[in-house]
């Protein structure tokens, strides 16, 4: 059984358009992360940063605590 050339032409072009809005939906979350991290939060008046530094400060506090936690000098 063959499909017409119309049914062919509308499911490729269903899915031409499928493509595009994914590609679109996609490029405006990468543009909203990237905003999103970039922009500096004011916590209070002398502390301010983006969200990168956060997470960087965080993983750092993270570590320290590993580290403090493995050179107690207990057995």
């Amino acid at each position: 059984m063959t499909i017409p050339k119309t049914q062919q032409r509308l499911r490729a072009s269903q899915r031409g358009q499928a493509m595009v809005e994914y590609s679109m939906l996609n490029w405006i979350l990468v543009v909203a992360l990237v905003i999103g991290a970039s922009v500096k939060v004011r916590w209070s008046d002398d502390v301010q940063s983006n969200v990168i530094d956060l997470f960087m400060r965080s993983y750092q506090i993270y570590y320290d605590s590993f580290y403090f936690v493995l050179n107690l000098p207990f057995p």
